[in-house]
């Protein structure tokens, strides 16, 4: 039996399949890693919350990439709920002005609302980083997606929610150290969070679920 490697187009083109049988009207979490990483559909059926919950996030997009696979990580399914959590990747990305990636950002809610007029949109605020925790490999992408520059970033997402009526949603209390890092306790290597973090920010999330 072959081994599966798990690249984003192998994870698009299984998304793609499961959406042929998805229920439409779910609850949809999409993004880069920081959202595929969120076990939401697992804690949804622990919970047995009386709704549908589909995570398409995949680790490592851009914003350029969900643009260009909206399709499968959102359209396709027909949501009554969108959480959005992208743009991370490029906040790493030295050469990108958040402007940029704000731009990029406001294609996918303007492709998002003019195709799914009725859906719900829900802008999550991007999570802290902790670079005293970091592994040597991460450290020198921390110096560049920095808390600073994280707040920065945060405070465009706020306006493109107030742009898009949509909902900002910033579950970041929990997650925070009294230096207002990432939790050590709650990260892998400096920047992804690990599940007792998730779990941190799940009861901030289920009342949108569920509104």
């Amino acid at each position: 039996m072959e081994e599966v490697i798990w690249t984003k187009e192998y994870k698009l083109e299984r998304y793609h399949k499961m959406n042929q049988s998805a229920r439409k009207g779910a609850v949809l979490f999409a993004g880069s890693s920081l959202m595929e990483m969120f076990p939401v559909e697992q804690f949804a059926a622990e919970d047995a919350l009386p709704v549908t919950v589909y995570n398409r996030g995949v680790g490592g997009f851009i914003t350029d990439e969900l643009i260009e696979n909206i399709d499968v990580c959102i359209l396709e399914l027909e949501p009554s709920k969108l959480f959005i959590n992208i743009g991370t990747n490029d906040l790493s990305d030295s050469s990108r002005p958040i402007s940029a990636v704000m731009d990029n950002y406001a294609k996918i809610l303007d492709t998002v609302t003019t195709n799914l007029p009725s859906t719900k949109i829900y802008l999550m605020a991007y999570y802290p980083v902790n670079y005293e925790a970091a592994t040597e490999e991460m450290k020198p992408c921390l110096k560049i997606r920095s808390n600073e520059k994280i707040a920065l970033a945060n405070s465009e997402v706020q306006k493109l929610a107030e742009r898009f009526s949509a909902k900002y949603i910033d579950v970041n209390a929990p997650l925070k150290d009294k230096n207002g890092d990432l939790r050590a306790d709650f990260t892998i290597e400096g920047m992804h969070i690990n599940e007792d973090g998730y779990r941190a920010v799940y009861p901030l999330v289920k009342p949108f679920i569920l509104e």
